[in-house]
Order: C-alpha cells, then structure tokens, then sequence
C-alpha cells in the first residue's frame, strides 16, 4: 500500500510541479505589397522572436485602375497566408491579431476578401483604420526612438499609401501620438501611374511635388519645422523602400536584418544612393540581392516619395526600421494580457 501512495505521491507533486506553458503572440500585417507574420514569446524588456515570415504578394496591384482586388492578387495572397497558418499550427494557445491595411480599406471588394480568406484559411483578418496603423506602427518602434530627443516623426511608405506620425515622447519615455496623415500615394500606386520600368526625371519631380502638397497641411498644423531648428525631431522609417535603400547602401552580399534595422543614414547617404539606384539598369536591379524582381520597379517610386517627405523635413538623418506593425501588435497583446494577469 504504501508502495502505491508513494507513486501517487510522486504523480500528485509531478502534475503540481508542471511550469506552465510560455504565452505565445502572432502577429499578421497583410499590406498592398507584403505579407508578414510574427510570432513571440514576451521577455521583461519586451518579446523574443520565435518565426518570421514575409511574402511579397502586392495585393493592391491594379487598384489604383480598377478599384478592386484582382482575382491574381487574392490567390496570390491567400497562398502566403495559408503558408502563415502551417506556421501557426506548431504552436498551442497563440494569442493572435491579424490586420489588413491600405488594399482593403480602398477595395470595393476588402470586405469579400476578408470573408474568403476566413473561410479558405480559417483566418480572422480585421481591416484597420489608418489611425489604428499608426499608433501600431509607432508602438513598434519605440525602441529604436532616441530618449534625448522628445519628439519622433515616424513614417510607413507602403505599397498604396504613406503614414505619417508625429510623436512625444514622456518622462517615461512613452510615446504619445500628437498628430497621423495618410496619404494616397505608395509604392505601387506610383509604379502603376506611370509606364515602364521606371521613373523619368519629369516624373519622379512630380511625384515629390505631389508628396510636398500632401505634407504642407500636416506642417502648417504642427509646426516641425520649428522645432527640427531647435534639434527635437527624430526620424524612423519603416517599410521596403528605406530598408532595401539601406541595405544597397551597405552593398550587402545578401539582405540582413540584424545589420539594417536601427541604423542611420544621413541625407547626402540617401541622395547617392538614389543616385546609384538611378543609374542602375534594371536588368541589375533584378538581379540584385537587395532588390529582386519583385521590387525592381518600385525602387525609384520609393525613393520619391522618400525625398519628398526628407525635402519638407530637413532633420538631415534617418534611422531605418526593419519593424512596426507587426511588433506594434505583438507589443499591444502582451500588454493586454499582462494587464489581465496584473502583472507589470
């Protein structure tokens, strides 16, 4: 008998002595261009990732003529998120958000887009605001804001559409959002407007024009201009373009994460490398580890609406940021369950 007890015992302080399962997050940021997924686990100091994945899908190819989804894009996307789900399925109990962007906002069709990819994935995608965008994508980056500098302009230059956030940051060194624009222009939409494989001087001067009118608003609100003068503006920018124009600024042999994200590039830094972009033929561009077919021709688009936004604001220097939206997400569950559980 007492044999017996003791093996209860021992099974009894084994299931009692079991760690509970670390918490997972994923997050998905389905954009005009790519698709990305995230997965994490929370640490002290914030999250360590567990999987990555990017796809360039170009979802809002040939909405800027039609406006709607084609048939082409949707099956191209909805492959890369089945590919996100065999992902997900190696982890139990994952806190989840996934949220689609610009394309489905825009899309007559976002909403039927949404209800297919639930019902061929089994995935539930939200069509955010771009408010809710940018407060994410300044969330996500946060660590790479400089403390001594109270203010962060933070842009996303995306596939149909640019974000662009002013923020403040506290005692606490917390960010808090003062002012958010979107406007109509993005990498594809800018590549789809014009022909070819690339942009004329004459274009590429309209596009930043274009860009300036955008902005002119946003700086007559909030004044940076000011206070660039006194020294008190950051600038972080997401997306493709900055970090493929970061990484060919390197010359990098393959694209690398751990080297782009976070670092600084000074403007005449970003003018030679337009340059360069410029002079290269796209056959090279193509072929390029940084760049690659399916970003060959939204290379210049980008760096025009770049300069557009560096024009307005002349900060002179740009931190690059392989991050935002997808760790704005991840960042805003672990708070959340945190605050479930009271832990700080």
């Amino acid at each position: 008998m007492n044999k017996i007890v003791g093996k209860q015992y021992k099974k009894h302080r084994s299931f009692k002595d079991k760690k509970p399962l670390t918490p997972v997050f994923a997050a998905i940021d389905l954009g005009t261009t790519n698709c990305r997924l995230l997965i994490a686990t929370p640490t002290p100091t914030g999250f360590a990732v567990k999987e990555t994945f990017s796809r360039i899908t170009r979802l809002g190819e040939g909405l800027i003529t039609d406006g709607v989804l084609s048939e082409r894009a949707i099956k191209r996307t909805i492959f890369a998120l089945k590919l996100c789900v065999k992902r997900l399925e190696k982890y139990k109990n994952v806190k989840t958000r996934f949220v689609a962007t610009e394309a489905c906002r825009r899309a007559k069709n976002g909403t039927a887009f949404i209800e297919r990819v639930k019902k061929e994935t089994g995935l539930d995608l939200e069509i955010i605001s771009f408010e809710e965008e940018c407060r994410l994508g300044v969330s996500g980056c946060v660590p790479l804001i400089n403390r001594n500098i109270r203010h962060a302009l933070v842009f996303d230059i995306g596939g149909g559409s640019t974000e662009v956030s002013l923020a403040k940051i506290d005692q606490n060194s917390q960010a808090k959002i003062e002012g958010v624009l979107s406007f109509p222009l993005g990498v594809i939409t800018v590549s789809e407007a014009f022909t070819g494989k690339g942009l004329s001087s004459a274009a590429y001067r309209a596009v930043v024009k274009k860009v300036l009118s955008y902005l002119q608003p946003f700086e007559s609100r909030y004044g940076l201009l000011n206070l660039i003068e006194q020294g008190d503006v950051q600038m972080i920018a997401m997306s493709g373009t900055v970090t493929t124009i970061g990484a060919f600024h390197l010359g990098l042999p393959v694209y690398n994460r751990n080297v782009v994200d976070g670092m600084s590039l000074s403007y005449d830094d970003l003018a030679r490398a337009k340059r360069k972009l410029e002079k290269l033929p796209y056959a090279e561009k193509e072929a390029h580890p940084c760049i690659g077919p399916q970003r060959a021709d939204l290379s210049l688009p980008g760096c025009a609406i770049l300069q557009g936004i560096c024009e307005m604001w002349p900060i002179g220097e740009v931190t690059i940021a392989d991050r935002g939206l997808r760790e704005g997400i991840v960042l805003d569950l672990i708070r959340r369950e945190n605050a479930g559980t009271g832990r700080k």
